[in-house]
């Protein structure tokens, strides 16, 4: 059996299913037929003001996010989808410490939902800094199908991992 470094914490049952679509060549067109049109949210502007709406949704009270941007430079192999970070600047005799969220910019040709799970996971950090039960608590209940997104993005870049050629992108339209 194949190595797929995504699905690793996942049941054998359930890799046997993905094997099975990989072995087909049918992955990319299942994902396709779940999800089959890419967000229009392509601008760091767009992006911001998309998750700084959720983040008022869900999590009025939690600290200001002051950049929400698409970055080049997260690695997907590196297993980060994206990013938050606290970045802290001296402002007279006080530390003032600012919230960024970073998103790999492979996500910016995705399906809606992929964006917003890994939005939701971001702000999850927000107010719980750890993943543990608190913080998946808190995503299912700002996005209730999360543990399914997750899981259909990992799908998504086992089928790029793969060799598989990025479905929703302009290219592939």
């Amino acid at each position: 059996m194949r190595k797929l470094p995504y699905l690793t914490a996942y049941p054998e049952h359930l890799l046997a299913q993905v094997g099975q679509l990989i072995d087909a060549g049918q992955l990319g067109d299942v994902l396709l037929q779940r999800y089959p049109a890419a967000h229009g949210i392509r601008t760091d502007k767009a992006l911001y003001g998309y998750v700084q709406e959720l983040k008022d949704d869900y999590l009025r009270q939690a600290d200001p996010v002051s950049k929400v941007a698409f970055d080049s430079k997260i690695h997907v192999v590196q297993h980060a989808l994206g990013l938050h970070t606290a970045v802290s600047r001296v402002q007279g005799s006080r530390l003032k410490a600012k919230r960024e969220i970073r998103i790999a910019s492979v996500f910016r040709d995705t399906p809606l939902p992929f964006l917003r799970m890994i939005a939701v996971h971001e702000l999850a950090h927000l107010k719980e800094k750890e993943h543990d039960k608190a913080f998946y608590k808190l995503c299912c209940w700002m996005e209730p199908a999360y543990h399914q997104l997750e899981f259909d993005l990992r799908l998504y870049l086992t089928w790029l991992d793969l060799g598989g050629r990025r479905l929703w992108s302009e290219e592939a339209a």
